[in-house]
């Protein structure tokens, strides 16, 4: 069916919901529509254009968070779906510093990783095998563009 950006009342983005949600939130008066994207849904008395973004009417609290979520979706979106070792594309979530060995589990030492590096590198440091990661890994500093997966071209002004 769809998504939509929702903006808090201070234009911040704050989640990414259904479009069917978003139609919801602008009949309840919770929120108004700041762009569209040209699908109109009809009901018997109504018509209203599908909202590719909606801005809150009252502000949302919250809460800070110091730096985005180790998530394996983000790890994959943050090294850009391809194997950190040999630029295939990325399977599997790898440890530069095996846990076993004392690795923790931070974005600072978690890589995307294609089958074959993974299995050739299993339980040892990428330099014992031969493998050199092509850049260091990164905690993002923009998580929610990590977690929104694939952007849609009219949220960009807003993100």
């Amino acid at each position: 069916m769809g998504r939509s950006l929702i903006l808090n009342a201070t234009q911040q983005p704050l989640a990414v919901v259904s479009v069917r949600r978003a139609i919801l939130l602008v009949l309840k008066d919770k929120a108004d529509v700041v762009a569209s994207n040209g699908v109109v849904f009809h009901s018997e008395r109504f018509a209203i254009a599908a909202p590719s973004v909606v801005k809150l009417r009252y502000f949302v609290h919250v809460p800070h968070r110091a730096h985005a979520a180790l998530t394996r979706r983000g790890v994959f979106a943050r090294d850009g779906w391809v194997c950190q070792y040999c630029g295939a594309p990325a399977e599997n979530v790898d440890h530069v510093v095996p846990r076993s060995r004392g690795g923790a589990h931070t974005w600072d030492n978690v890589v995307a990783a294609c089958r074959r590096c993974n299995s050739k590198k299993e339980n040892r440091a990428p330099h014992e095998v031969g493998l050199k990661l092509r850049r260091p890994p990164f905690a993002p500093k923009d998580g929610l563009r990590l977690s929104l997966g694939r952007l849609d071209p009219s949220w960009e002004a807003y993100l």
